[in-house]
């Protein structure tokens, strides 16, 4: 998953993989929370599409985002971070555990 957040930040060299590679825990573990999955739920089961692009537009926008700004995601604009949460929860319901 490292080289599809890189190639969709426009990355090409390795000074932040590291870096690159917490951004990805992190939203795989925010996939993993709002779907209602255990953790480690995506090392050991396949994972969707929809919940792929999610956790590579979370990633990405965690990295632009790093400082505490909106970042360029969708534009550095107030509402531009909320814009990306509502897009990475939409593509997350695909396959949310719906408890009732």
């Amino acid at each position: 998953m490292l080289s599809q957040l890189k190639k969709n930040l426009v990355i090409q060299d390795d000074k932040d993989d590291d870096l690159l590679r917490e951004m990805l825990a992190s939203a795989v573990r925010y996939a993993e929370d709002y779907q209602h999955k255990t953790a480690g739920f995506y090392t050991t089961h396949p994972m969707s599409p929809a919940t792929a692009q999610a956790i590579i537009m979370l990633a990405s926008h965690f990295y632009e985002s790093r400082d505490g700004s909106t970042g360029g995601f969708f534009a550095d604009t107030p509402a531009a971070g909320e814009n990306v949460w509502k897009s990475v929860n939409r593509l997350l319901c695909c396959e949310k555990e719906w408890q009732l």
